[in-house]
């Protein structure tokens, strides 16, 4: 993978989160959430189950306004979704009765279409997840981690600016994870995307992150942050990625869990 440090990416601010309150009948998911995320960064969001994650990541994707505050992207603010933000769900949301090729295109602003450019650019995403032989399998005929693949893939192809993943991982089993932590640094790579990745697991956030936000829940909001000035590839072993997580950990009070 062909490594970006944070002086070669772009500074800018992509996604400003300003003041942002959202509340579902007695339950507070966010109270006054502010932080902003930069063109081309890999961000991270850890933090307890109800803290508001996915509620956050629903109101940058335009699926969920908040109640008050706002949300910018590129300066304009968000008032539902659009082509500029793909999303992948926890959930692998797949339609069963389309194959592979069938789902990755559904993902284009031009599902139905035929024409020679849309057929190329399904082949290009296919490649890109690594799932090359598989185009016409069905949803049943894959594994966990394939499956997930095509969540990706039908993400990407718009040509999103931003990347926003739910706990996309969580499903697999560790080694497939691994794997997929792997592929999704080298897609973010080639892309130049901007990235927010809600998880619970911190090894997972610091393998990922070029910084990483703790959000506090009862009601949500943000605690902290974190850069992980750390090369890649990580090594989970190694000291100053041991020191990174503790560090989180401690700001979270959770000192025995593996995930929150």
């Amino acid at each position: 993978m062909t490594e970006r440090s944070s002086s070669e990416r772009e500074e800018s601010t992509k996604i400003n989160v300003r003041n942002v309150s959202k509340a579902y009948e007695e339950t507070r998911a966010l109270e006054d959430v502010s932080f902003s995320v930069s063109e081309g960064e890999f961000c991270c969001v850890v933090g307890p189950s109800g803290c508001g994650k996915t509620t956050m990541l629903r109101a940058i994707a335009g699926l969920d306004g908040p109640d008050s505050g706002a949300v910018l992207v590129g300066g304009d603010p968000v008032t539902g979704p659009g082509l500029d933000r793909g999303m992948v769900f926890q959930e692998y949301a797949l339609f069963p009765w389309r194959t592979v090729r069938g789902n990755v295109r559904f993902g284009l602003d031009r599902p139905a279409c035929e024409c020679a450019d849309c057929e190329a650019r399904v082949r290009e995403l296919v490649d890109l997840v690594g799932l090359d032989g598989f185009e016409d399998s069905y949803p049943k005929e894959l594994s966990g981690g394939m499956k997930q693949r095509v969540g990706i893939a039908r993400a990407l192809a718009p040509d999103p600016e931003i990347l926003l993943m739910d706990e996309p991982f969580a499903s697999v089993d560790a080694r497939t994870r691994d794997r997929l932590h792997a592929e999704l640094l080298d897609i973010w790579a080639q892309t130049e995307q901007t990235v927010v990745f809600v998880t619970h697991d911190i090894d997972e956030a610091v393998t990922l992150a070029d910084r990483v936000i703790v959000m506090d829940a009862d009601p949500g909001s943000v605690q902290s942050s974190f850069p992980i000035d750390l090369d890649r590839p990580r090594d989970r072993t190694a000291h100053d990625f041991v020191d990174h997580v503790a560090q989180i950990r401690d700001e979270l009070g959770c000192h025995d869990e593996q995930h929150l």
